[in-house]
């Protein structure tokens, strides 16, 4: 089959590669009609992570299933499904506390697994024609049949469920207001899960005009932050107090306004916006190793981060990526009563042989590639 395998910084190509195969009872296998190229890919993409060549990519992916093992009780051939970008198996602790993103039983000595992404497993990810998923009654979420609300559907196999979960760590009530860093496909997500959970106000703080103008289009009030200090900016907007509530949806590879990379910059600017009491929550990517990283600490993932400041003002924090299971469902339902419209993220979509060409433009954040889907059957 085809499928998108990295082959080094920068470099992805479409190659064959062995067909996917039932290794276990519970497993299934699918083929793709939808995947997206997700900004996580980039970190590997550009050589910031540890990962090797030979990782076929995708994590975002969506599926009609073709083939059932023998242990599969709940799921049929043709059924359509979105799957988590969390591979979990279902029973153990963690599993059977709701925290599947960090499932104690599929990727031996990590909390943790994941479809085509460097140290989360030895799991194929889904930029191909075909994927295998494990522990598939539990990892398959069943959507309706026929080829409806598509786009909307691939959204919940990461960035709607981990803009939700970013928003469900601060503890955001109806009537409070809320800061977003980061106005990528999983900050306008984060946006658009506030406004849903009734946020009065939403700000989205980033410098690239697309963003901020679907930022606008949603009901979020759009920070530029190359146009002053954000935290001014906001304080300004909020009688001096900043926000109830902050989500941090960029990670360890933010920048200045100069284009300098500052890996703790988006943290602080949270730490000092966010009103004395209030709560963080944290779904930008920060790494333990980053080859890339602008000096030596940061290259262990020791940043220097305002924790004085963070203390006085009685500041909490949650972090990690999204139990993509504790929201999926219900977001699912939503879509499906045409109370939700996730893709409006989507900036383009393009058969899975474009790939390599959509990989260079998105990550030069060029116009029309901010949420580019790949349609594998195309």
């Amino acid at each position: 089959m085809r499928a998108v395998v990295y082959q080094g910084p920068h470099d992805v190509r479409v190659t064959e590669v062995e067909d996917p195969r039932i290794e276990d009872p519970n497993d299934v296998v699918v083929k793709i009609t939808t995947t997206a190229i997700c900004g996580s890919d980039l970190h590997m993409y550009e050589g910031r992570t540890d990962a090797s060549p030979g990782i076929v990519f995708g994590h975002e992916n969506m599926d009609t299933i073709v083939e059932t093992g023998p242990g599969v009780v709940s799921l049929r051939e043709g059924d359509r499904v979105c799957m988590p970008f969390n591979v979990a198996c279902g029973f153990c602790r963690n599993c059977r506390a709701g925290k599947t993103g960090f499932c104690l039983t599929v990727n031996p000595g990590f909390a943790g697994g994941a479809y085509g992404y460097v140290s989360m497993g030895r799991y194929r990810g889904g930029q191909a024609e075909y994927l295998r998923v494990p522990f598939a009654d539990f990892n398959c979420l069943k959507l309706p049949p026929g080829t409806e609300h598509e786009n909307d559907f691939a959204m919940l196999a990461d960035i709607f469920p981990t803009g939700y979960h970013g928003v469900a760590m601060t503890g955001l009530r109806p009537g409070e207001t809320i800061t977003v860093m980061g106005g990528g496909p999983v900050g306008l997500m984060a946006a658009y899960s506030a406004l849903l959970m009734g946020a009065a106000q939403v700000f989205v703080v980033d410098k690239v005009a697309d963003r901020l103008r679907l930022a606008e289009s949603i009901g979020a009030v759009p920070i530029d932050f190359t146009a002053g200090d954000p935290v001014e900016q906001i304080r300004d907007r909020t009688d001096g107090t900043g926000t109830d509530r902050g989500v941090d949806a960029v990670g360890y590879q933010a920048h200045g306004t100069s284009g300098e990379e500052r890996p703790a910059a988006v943290l602080n600017s949270l730490i000092e916006v966010v009103r004395a009491t209030g709560t963080l929550g944290v779904v930008g990517l920060y790494l333990a190793h980053d080859p890339g990283a602008p000096d030596e600490h940061s290259s262990r993932g020791e940043l220097l981060v305002k924790i004085g400041k963070f203390f006085e003002k009685g500041l909490r924090m949650g972090t990690g990526q999204a139990n993509v299971k504790a929201y999926n469902e219900y977001l699912r339902n939503l879509i499906i009563a045409g109370r939700a419209r996730p893709s409006f993220v989507v900036s383009k979509e393009l058969p899975l042989d474009a790939a390599p060409e959509a990989y260079q433009r998105f990550d030069r954040r060029e116009a029309g590639y901010s949420k580019v889907v790949l349609k594998p059957a195309a």
